[in-house]
């Protein structure tokens, strides 16, 4: 692969980061703690327009983030790319293991209405992703400065 499409593929990775980065701090500053403000009558409709709504926003971009992970564990050349590539696919397995383990089991059972307790779940176990995703952006922000050395020169 030529450097152009290296450098192409961590550009796509840090802005597929980047977005997501972005996104999970407003769920998880904004969006989830006003669950609790919906309403009793109007939560089970909210929350599967909420999962219906996100999915179509998140997953395109969380599956371009992870082609892009994958690409680049295989790309980078030795050394401090590859330790990088590797630190990045690491938090994105820990993103998506918290996601199908902790947070769509809670999402599915506020579908059936809202509960305190697994809203408070929710939002503290979202930590995870949040702090996973403000790393990567940062691993991914590393991989494109160390790959690029004239946007620091």
């Amino acid at each position: 692969m030529d450097s152009a499409m290296f450098h192409t593929l961590l550009l796509i990775q840090l802005i597929a980061t980047g977005f997501m980065t972005g996104l999970i701090w407003f769920v998880q500053v904004v969006h989830y703690p006003l669950f609790a403000r919906v309403g009793a009558g109007q939560f089970v409709d909210y929350e599967d327009q909420h999962t219906r709504r996100t999915t179509l926003v998140v997953a395109p971009v969380m599956i371009i983030e992870a082609l892009a992970a994958l690409a680049l564990l295989l790309l980078a050349p030795a050394g401090g790319l590859r330790t990088l590539a590797w630190l990045g696919a690491l938090l994105l397995l820990v993103i998506w293991i918290s996601t199908a383990a902790v947070q769509v089991p809670c999402h599915r059972r506020l579908a059936r209405g809202f509960e305190p307790l697994v809203a408070h779940r929710l939002s503290g176990t979202n930590w995870i992703r949040t702090v996973a995703w403000s790393l990567r952006s940062l691993v991914a922000a590393a991989m494109l400065i160390r790959a690029v050395p004239a946007l620091v020169g």
